[in-house]
């Protein structure tokens, strides 16, 4: 299972970003993909979460309505668009795979626990 992400930088608050995730090694439709962050100091936590056999999307209170995540399963690929950035967006973003689903991958404390991660890209909110 690889995963490598794509799309970080730095940009303006109230800016967009779109990030990627591009997978091989896997049967795509066999697991969910999940977009984390890591800001320094802090946490990981889980933002979102995708079942690409259904696409049933899944978010954190905290990006709803800002983030949205999507799978193009020609590309096996999934994507996270982040409108109205902040600065407090800034962190390193990660996607990591699971095949146990969107509930393992959006609880806290199994994270640690997900089958594969992505190496991160940074994104920064300049204000």
């Amino acid at each position: 299972v690889q995963l490598v992400e794509s799309g970080g930088g730095l940009v303006q608050a109230g800016g967009s970003l779109r990030l990627s995730c591009a997978t091989s090694g896997f049967v795509f439709e066999d697991y969910a993909i999940g977009w984390f962050r890591q800001a320094p100091g802090k946490d990981r936590e889980g933002l979102s979460c995708i079942s690409t056999s259904d696409s049933n999307a899944y978010y954190r209170d905290s990006v709803k309505g800002r983030f949205s995540i999507s799978a193009d399963n020609t590309k096996k690929t999934v994507y996270l668009q982040m409108d109205s950035l902040k600065p407090e967006d800034t962190a390193e973003y990660y996607c990591a795979a699971d095949f146990r689903g969107c509930q393992v991958i959006m609880t806290d404390q199994t994270i640690q626990y997900l089958e594969a991660w992505a190496p991160g890209t940074l994104v920064t909110v300049s204000s």
